[in-house]
């Protein structure tokens, strides 16, 4: 699609040009009126006028050789040169003259007075001329209704391309498709719905976490309809004036309906969405420019071919009067993908670069658990940056490997020096993970143990990686999760008797997992199926807050204190019973620094 740009000139251009042009008038105009007023005479004249006592004020300036005076009414003002005059002191006293030093006013008071009122005035008053023409315009709904467009919508307008982003360009989000083709086919054929008496959603609110390819979404609509596509964001609309959000709203409403059949899209509309609170100090702005959305909304007919599209992370937090139907009728989720959807989002973005023939993206795609559709296009750049590193004109299934590691736990610290015995701590300490992970059942297999530093900080890491969806989780996988993080502390209690601080973030995912499972999912003998505490902000890191009193709350912690340390024991046992291999693997790990979870198995089972 082809972007189409206006050139907006925003209000303090204009200011600016008005400053400009009184700074040259002041700088160069003045000066040249004021030199214009002095007249220059003979040394001989103001020797004279000093005698008659008909001088005023009197400038002697020694830099520049001259001497500026005054008549006694100070009507006119004379220059002259000077001359060696050692009683010239003496005679300026006698004659009552003043010479003090005081600075001669070199221009008349009339000018001054136009100068310094009047002209300032009919400048102002020209300017306010101005800006109430333009205002009559807007009220009558003239062209050029916006004050220097400051109301006018700065929404980006895609005209229609046969080279837009189309359905097949957007991977892994099959049901929202299947969502949003419903609306390609009412623009592409509406009598079709007209016939049966159906109308389309007026809006289309697109909710998801970040980087899971709304925005996409909605230019793959416009793509596949060959419609305008108006794009906006939610942010764009608040102006530090209030009611030119509200402006910006009518503008980009008319312009719509001007172009219609066509799509708005409304990025991050939570910008000015969110509930109104009626609290004191609120923002006013941001309350005009969502009420007269909501007017604009209940303002045009279903069937007149303007479909709006919004994308928001925070659905939570937008006003039930644009959630409601009649307003923003359909809410289509777009979540992270799943195994299948993660393996066609490689392939998509690895059309773009050069593959070896032995990449399999199914194995790339399980150990990707989680990413999103812009966390995968960053692995396939970070593969194929990779590459031209190491000099080679294909990407290959090590590269990909690699760039997973490089987004989960950062670049390899090749400068990072581990002592000796801090290896074999670091050694037993991921040894003691993987070895908890596969003597439980219902664990992920174990893909890889490495003892590299890395640049988020991490020492070292063990990879587990599923066989297929997982959307489930039951009790017993829960608190084996738990034990297998506590592995590896266990693992240097049980071989150095003493504690690191390696397992912090270990000890930050065991407790927050505990918690949930009391306090959400009902784990809890004592709580039963009560809910204590509320997950918000789902889409952006699921924040919670405890909803309980303070006695809940204690014994709350003393649940989670319990059920972690009962899976550090069972770990701890789970180690002791095999410490024979234990020492084996750490060993291994320790000489090769990185091996496989093929290589762990065979030495675990031999």
């Amino acid at each position: 699609m082809q972007e189409e740009k206006k050139p907006r000139r925003p209000l303090i251009f204009y200011y600016v040009i008005v400053l400009l042009i009184l700074l040259l008038f002041n700088l160069l105009f003045v000066p040249y009126v004021a030199e214009r007023q002095i007249r220059e005479v003979g040394y001989e004249t103001f020797m004279g006028m000093i005698e008659k006592k008909d001088i005023g004020k009197v400038q002697i300036d020694r830099q520049d050789n001259e001497i500026v005076f005054t008549d006694k009414d100070e009507t006119a003002i004379y220059k002259t040169g000077m001359v060696e005059d050692s009683d010239l002191t003496q005679r300026l006293y006698e004659s009552g003259a003043q010479f003090s030093g005081q600075i001669i006013e070199q221009t008349s008071p009339f000018l001054t007075i136009i100068l310094s009122w009047i002209l300032p005035i009919v400048v102002f008053i020209a300017i306010g001329h101005y800006m109430s023409k333009r205002l009559t315009n807007k009220a009558n709904g003239g062209p050029n209704s916006m004050i220097f467009g400051m109301g006018k919508s700065s929404a980006k307008v895609y005209v229609k391309s046969s080279e837009g982003i189309r359905f097949s360009d957007v991977a892994g989000e099959d049901e929202a498709k299947e969502n949003l083709s419903e609306i390609v086919e009412y623009l592409h054929n509406p009598a079709k719905y007209r016939e049966i008496g159906a109308s389309m959603p007026k809006g289309i609110l697109l909710v998801g976490p970040p980087g899971t390819g709304k925005t996409m979404l909605a230019k793959a609509v416009a793509g596949e309809s060959n419609v305008p596509f108006f794009s906006m964001s939610g942010s764009e609309f608040v102006e530090m004036f209030v009611g030119m959000g509200a402006s910006k709203v009518r503008d980009l409403f008319r312009q719509a309906k001007e172009k219609a059949p066509c799509i708005v899209f409304i990025d991050e509309i939570d910008a000015i969405g969110q509930k109104r609170d009626g609290r004191a100090g609120g923002n006013d702005e941001r309350e005009q420019t969502l009420n007269q959305l909501l007017t604009e909304m209940d303002g045009f007919e279903t069937n007149n071919g303007v479909i709006i599209l919004a994308a928001t992370n925070r659905p939570e937090s937008l006003d039930p009067a644009l959630t409601r139907p009649g307003r923003f009728d359909r809410r289509v989720p777009v979540e992270l993908p799943d195994l299948k959807g993660r393996e066609e989002i490689l392939k998509v973005h690895a059309k773009k670069v050069k593959l070896d023939q032995s990449v399999d993206f199914n194995k790339i795609a399980r150990m990707a658990s989680g990413a999103s559709g812009a966390e995968l296009s960053n692995i396939v750049n970070e593969a194929a940056l990779r590459a031209v590193r190491e000099n080679r004109r294909y990407v290959t299934q090590s590269d990909l490997e690699e760039s997973i590691e490089v987004v989960i736990a950062g670049y390899q610290k090749k400068n990072a020096i581990l002592t000796d015995q801090e290896k074999k701590v670091v050694s037993y300490h991921e040894i003691g993970h993987a070895l908890v992970a596969a003597k439980q059942t219902n664990s992920a297999p174990v893909q890889k143990i490495t003892i590299v530093p890395r640049t988020s900080g991490a020492l070292g890491y063990t990879m587990q990686v599923e066989e297929g969806n997982h959307y489930l989780m039951s009790q017993e996988e829960l608190e084996n999760k738990i034990a297998t993080l506590t592995g590896g502390r266990a693992a240097e209690e049980l071989v150095f008797h003493s504690a690191s601080t390696g397992a912090s973030n270990d000890i930050e995912q065991a407790t927050k997992l505990a918690r949930a499972m009391i306090t959400r999912y009902g784990m809890s003998e004592d709580f039963d199926m009560v809910a204590m505490e509320t997950v918000n902000n789902q889409y952006l890191g699921g924040d919670t807050s405890l909803s309980c009193s303070a006695q809940t709350q204690a014994e709350i912690d003393r649940q989670v204190v319990e059920l972690v340390k009962r899976q550090h024991e069972k770990a701890a046992k789970i180690l002791a019973d095999n410490r024979e291999k234990l020492d084996q693997l750490a060993d291994y790990l320790y000489e090769r620094e990185t091996i496989t979870g093929e290589e762990f198995m065979d030495i675990l089972n031999s």
